[in-house]
């Protein structure tokens, strides 16, 4: 199974060109404006809830991190090559140069990062216990 981190990868490309012409700016724009009791209105803006889902996504990708076996391998290449992806789209692309762009990037640094301490974790384990 793919990583989950390329949906939003992939969301934002297609929603950052079609959508917002390019423009990272376009992340900015309010999407829902909740009135809260205090008087103040709670905005949440389309960068907003791409981090969000993304967010979810993450901790499913954490979820999958914990199985082990040889597609747990081709799991860790590919959540790898999902960060390199973004890591090259935020140096080279100028649509990638937001604060929603980074984090999502980030997320896919502690994907790649926590599923291999997982894996490293649990073959310790594995070894200690024959």
């Amino acid at each position: 199974m793919p990583p989950l981190l390329i949906i939003p990868f992939i969301l934002y490309n297609l929603i950052g060109f079609l959508f917002f012409g390019g423009s990272p700016e376009g992340w900015s724009q309010t999407v829902l404006s909740i009135p809260m009791v205090s008087g103040v209105s709670w905005a949440l803006s389309a960068g907003d809830l791409m981090i969000l889902g993304s967010l979810v996504l993450l901790f499913f990708e954490m979820l999958k991190s914990t199985q082990s076996g040889r597609a747990s391998v081709l799991e860790h290449i590919l959540s790898t090559l999902v960060f390199v992806a973004f890591l090259v789209e935020f140096l080279l692309v100028g649509a990638a140069a937001s604060s929603v762009f980074f984090i999502l990037l980030i997320m896919a640094l502690i994907d790649v990062v926590a599923g291999f301490s997982v894996s490293i974790t649990s073959a310790g384990r594995d070894v200690t216990m024959s």
